[in-house]
């Protein structure tokens, strides 16, 4: 025993050392390692199990407990069955006789090595595991115990991880599906006897404000009045080992509930003490008991039986989130809805002593967030299930749902509120779609809410309702979608907006124009404020008062102006005839409203709160014409139905639009002004597309300003937008007309002048511009090149979708610049940040002109593209110049997909070169690499490759095809094709998750189009190396999320051969496994069925790797040789 004793102070002192803040690493290392051998010998689990009942000290306490569990799992095989039953008998005694002194989490860890030997050894060799446990539960005393057993049980045993045998775990299920209807009823009967103990006492308190009302909605809800009668009984008050009984108790259910199916086992009175407790977290008179009171513990004591209802709403949750509902549990979850729609009431009950929005500021948070989910998962999974009951009254839980949402005291509350309201707007939405007999009759029975509905959002976006609350709204800071707080609430509130606007437009209209009216009115009314002063205009509106007014004012149009934006789209198509006059009064004032704007210059008046009403201004500006372009689609559809009559109306329309815009386009403008005029005027040359558009004096100006050398350039966006709308004015057909009237010729020689004078600068350019001795320093030259390509790269990119007509007149604008482009891209070759713009502008004019640069063109600029991308090359830049090197490399493997995809025979020259140049001087490079760069974009140049040129490889003949099975496909270039297969087996040994599924698709694409796994040459050579990687892959458990994409594939390869599969593959990978004896290969074989269908197979797949995972752990016996402390 002294040895014992003294190895446990060694024990100790080494733990004090071990977390003492002066230990250094190295030493914590040494002492770690000590460690770690003295559990690995024989016999450690002795010296552990006197530590644990000799010591007061936690670290010790836990590293026996480690030492113990580590035994359990991975070496329990190897444990001489005496000694099992040792230990089986001494862990529990000793929790037993410990489990009120120990820490929870030392208490909680040996309740869990105990499980793990239930796992291992129940029923067989340690019967009474479970009996145990329910005897615990049974006794008062060690009630507590027993329900961290069971939870800890429900934890490990129902779903456990991977170390043990598929048939294990399926026989542990089972086992424990035996014991659920016990359980359940235990559970009940703790929370039941605890209820009723403490309501006798509770019953003696006068009868509180909220405790008997029972209105005419809450029987229409409870259809039996003696549950409505239970639910209004007064809340007991419950002693703290009561409460803890009760949370243990309902935190096990919820775990239970999470993997047990529906079924009669969860009985009525199981629902019902359930629902009890959950109104534990909306009873506030209990927790103002708890805080008049006074003491500490009390405080406390509100806060635990908020936890309990918490508790009790995650057990209803579980069972919520249940799509799969037997016939006979439909009842029960429609007693569960009434009961919580009790409780929904109860939260938003109003009376005098509290508005809805207090009653629910003072309820625990997690118990709102709990109960939003039971909101959400009732009208995501059951509401078309529930509907068609005649006694579930929906629009009175609509009315409920509709004073929950709008007084909830967080913002993200709100939010969650939202979400529901818009999945309910898309169900009714898709249940009118599907019955469009009945939409009357649908809408007629919610059209009252949902009127109400969107009053109230369009009241919460506004400040004139709601100031205080948008005021807290962050509008700095970008969240992970990149907008902020302001514009997140702004974007969900329109969204329901919109659903309610498709629902009943004519409601949503005359609910939103007259709000947008009365704000319009503030706006085009400053006029009249406006002096003139030395220094320019100014605003002559300075009281405190009326600038916050006028703040709020232009806040809510900025709003009101996005809501009308987003709501263009329920005016087009099929309605646009019927909503014509709606559709054209909004027209008018966004025209009206933003010439005003432009006219007046509001964005550079002076003001008296110049931080505030400055961006006001802009923004209502800037949203006036961003709502206007959300009307180009219906003005296209305007002009298209007018072309032939009078068109005065549109005409004037659009010319005063351009009055609107052209002031904007100059550097004098702020940008985010500037942004949404260019937006404006590429939609209208884009969308609309009037024959007139270039005639209007408005846009000669603009094109004047765009072309003249002197004038300032706009900030780059801009400038690419604007040209854009140019060139798109010339180069799209207009619509209506026949060809003969498009103008082509004079459009073609106005589009040869625009780019003409867009690209002065570039074209000068000459290749010695890069030499050291230049006279136009390198980054002026850097900046000419980025200017210029990313102007035509845009034009090039918006009307590459287009008809032939205007492809071929944009690229004879462009021949030219594309041929400086091309001598100017060997002189630039080092500078990687040019060459990546160059190649980004080839990549572009190859998806879009390749078919007018002609096919002499294209072969030189492939041939100079491959003469300079040289194994050297590639290798500086994919390893030396970083991100944008690699970028360079990508862009141009990128154009070789575009060229190997293109059909015919025109490119099929370049395909040895292509293959070569993949194969010998990119793949040698990368391949290597840990680095994810470069990799995919050759890999899908592999595959696009082999797709698009399949006959490059395999010569198919008429004879062939006709006698299939027969004449093998001749096989051509088999080295290049068999080094390609190679690399695509190299990529499933590397890490890069995304790279194997992106490769695993490109085969299995190959196999679905071309049958690439019956080709011979893969069935002979290549079939069961691929297989056998992807198995090794599972096994390792290096791609876990990818188990059932490998699983499939595996299938689709073995299924080319299922006899080879099974008679030869199999029985040789097993073979090759190593750290399994032969017997375990045996069963290992044995249990992988014959089965030829796609589910079982993969299933069989899935075991054999389970398994053989299970008996590699099994089988890691212990190492020899002893350590002491």
């Amino acid at each position: 025993m002294a040895s014992e004793e003294a190895s446990l102070r060694a024990l100790e002192s080494l733990m004090t050392e071990f977390f003492h803040d002066c230990t250094t690493n190295e030493r914590k290392r040494e002492i770690e390692e000590l460690l770690n051998n003295f559990a690995q010998q024989i016999g450690a689990w002795r010296f552990c199990l006197y530590f644990l009942s000799s010591t007061r000290n936690d670290y010790v306490m836990m590293y026996s407990l480690t030492v113990f569990e580590n035994l359990i799992n991975k070496m329990w095989l190897g444990v001489p069955s005496q000694d099992k039953m040792e230990i089986r008998s001494c862990l529990p005694k000793l929790l037993l006789a410990h489990h009120k002194t120990l820490p929870y989490f030392i208490r909680n860890k040996l309740c869990k090595v105990i499980v793990d030997i239930g796992r291992q050894d129940w029923p067989m060799f340690y019967h009474d595991f479970f009996t145990n446990i329910l005897q615990l539960i049974q006794s008062p005393v060690t009630t507590p115990l027993g329900l961290i057993m069971l939870k800890t049980t429900s934890e490990e045993l129902a779903c456990p991880r991977e170390d043990l045998s598929v048939a294990r775990k399926e026989e542990l299920r089972k086992l424990l599906l035996d014991q659920v209807q016990t359980v359940l009823g235990l559970l009940t009967g703790i929370l039941e006897t605890v209820w009723d103990k403490h309501s006798v006492t509770a019953a003696t308190p006068p009868p509180s404000p909220t405790s008997g009302e029972s209105g005419d909605l809450l029987s229409n809800l409870l259809q039996s009045p003696n549950s409505a009668k239970q639910l209004n009984q007064p809340i007991p008050i419950l002693d703290v080992e009561s409460e803890y009984i009760c949370s243990l108790a309902l935190e096990c259910l919820a775990h239970l509930f999470s993997w047990i199916p529906l079924s009669a086992s969860i009985t009525p009175s199981l629902l019902t003490t359930i629902f009890h407790f959950a109104r534990f977290g909306c009873d506030i008179r209990a927790r103002k008991m708890a805080s008049v009171n006074g003491s500490s513990q009390n405080c406390v004591l509100g806060q635990e039986r908020g936890r309990l209802g918490v508790l009790a709403m995650s057990c209803i949750n579980e069972l919520m989130s249940k799509n799969c509902v037997p016939v006979e549990f439909e009842e029960y979850l429609l007693r569960m809805f009434q009961q919580t729609f009790y409780l929904l009431q109860k939260i938003t009950k109003d009376n005098n002593a509290h508005t809805v929005k207090s009653r629910l500021e003072e309820l625990d948070e997690s118990y709102i967030e709990k109960f939003t989910d039971f909101l959400r998962l009732f009208v995501s999974v059951h509401l078309r299930r529930i509907e068609s009951y005649s006694q579930f009254p929906v629009v009175e839980f609509l009315t409920l749902l509709f004073k929950y949402t709008f007084h909830q005291p967080t913002h993200e509350g709100y939010f969650s509120c939202l979400d529901i309201w818009t999945l309910f707007l898309d169900y009714l939405t898709s249940k009118i779609k599907s019955r469009l007999g009945d939409k009357e009759a649908v809408l007629n029975r919610y059209e009252d809410a949902l009127v109400l509905l969107l009053t109230e959002v369009l009241n919460r976006i506004q400040f004139r309702y709601n100031q205080a609350q948008l005021e807290e709204l962050d509008d700095e800071t970008l969240d992970d979608d990149q907008q902020t707080e302001w514009q997140r609430y702004l974007r969900q509130s329109l969204e329901v907006v919109a659903k309610v606007m498709e629902l009943l437009p004519t409601h949503a209209f005359s609910t939103l124009f007259p709000v947008l009216q009365d704000n319009l009115e503030v706006y085009l009314g400053l006029q009249q404020f406006i002096v003139t002063s030395g220094s320019g205009h100014r605003l002559n509106i300075t009281a405190e008062n009326d600038c916050r007014r006028l703040h709020c004012s232009l806040r809510d149009l900025s709003s009101l102006l996005q809501a009308v934006g987003r709501l263009a789209e329920y005016f087009i198509g099929d309605v646009f005839a019927a909503r014509f006059s709606n559709a054209l009064t909004v027209v008018e004032r966004l025209v009206k409203v933003t010439l005003y704007g432009s006219q007046i210059k509001l964005y550079n008046i002076e003001t008296a709160v110049p931080s505030v009403l400055k961006p006001d201004l802009i923004d209502v500006h800037a949203q006036s014409l961003a709502a206007l372009q959300a009307y180009s689609h219906w003005l296209a559809q305007y002009y298209s139905e007018v072309h032939r009559q009078s068109t005065q109306q549109f005409v004037s329309l659009i010319s005063t639009t351009m009055d609107a815009i052209t002031p904007l386009i100059s550097t004098k403008v702020q940008d985010k002004l500037l942004l949404s005029a260019c937006h404006l005027l590429v939609s209208l040359a884009t969308t609309v597309r009037p024959v007139f558009l270039i005639s209007i004096p408005a846009v000669q100006k603009v094109f004047n300003r765009i072309t003249d050398a002197s004038a300032q350039r706009l900030v780059d966006k801009a400038q690419v937008l604007v040209c854009r709308a140019l060139s798109n004015i010339l180069l799209l057909p207009w619509p209506n007309l026949p060809e003969n009237e498009q103008q082509w010729p004079m459009r073609s020689i106005n589009h040869a002048s625009l780019i003409s004078a867009l690209s002065r600068d570039y074209r000068d350019l000459k290749p010695s511009a890069v030499a050291p001795h230049r006279k136009v320093p390198l980054d002026d030259t850097k900046m000419v090149i980025h200017q210029t390509l990313s102007v035509l790269e845009d034009i090039v990119e918006n009307i590459s979708g287009e008809s032939t007509k205007s492809r071929q007149i944009c690229y004879q604008s462009l021949q030219e610049s594309v041929q400086v482009s091309l001598a100017l891209f060997p002189a630039f070759i080092h500078q990687s940040d040019v060459t990546d713009e160059m190649l980004s502008f080839f990549l572009t004019l190859f998806r879009g002109l390749r078919v007018q640069m002609g096919v002499p063109f294209t072969e030189q600029i492939i041939q100079t593209f491959l003469n300079m991308f040289t194994r050297e090359q590639l290798a500086e830049s994919i390893l030396h110049e970083g991100s944008t090197g690699c970028r360079v490399v990508e862009k141009f493997l990128k154009i070789l997909q575009v060229v190997v995809q293109e059909p015919g025979q025109v490119f099929k020259p370049f395909l040895p070169s292509i293959i070569s140049l993949c194969m010998e001087q990119v793949y040698p490079i990368i391949a290597e690499r840990p680095s994810p760069d470069v990799k995919a974009e050759l890999f899908e140049l592999l595959f696009r490759t082999l797709h698009h040129n399949w006959r490059y490889f395999f010569k198919s003949t008429v004879l062939a095809s006709v006698q299939r099975g027969i004449a093998e496909e001749q096989m051509e270039n088999e080295p290049q094709f068999s080094a390609i297969m190679q690399a695509f087996g190299q990529s499933f040994l590397q890490p890069d998750i995304h790279l194997f599924k992106q490769n695993l698709f490109y085969l299995e694409t190959l196999n679905t189009k071309q049958k690439l796994y019956h080709k011979k040459i893969f069935r002979t050579t290549m079939l069961f190396q691929f297989v056998n990687v992807l198995l090794q892959v599972l096994v390792h458990k290096s791609h876990d999320l990818l188990q059932e994409e490998i699983g499939i594939a595996i299938y689709n390869m073995a299924s080319v051969d299922f006899d080879g599969f099974f008679a030869a593959f199999l029985p040789e990978f097993l073979t090759s496994c190593d750290g399994v004896d032969a017997n375990q290969k045996n069963v290992l074989g044995r249990n992988f069925k014959m089965d030829r269908d796609l589910p079982s197979f993969t299933q069989n797949v899935h075991r054999l790797v389970n398994d053989l995972r299970y008996y590699r752990l099994c089988n890691d016996s212990l190492p020899p040789g002893t350590v002491k402390l």
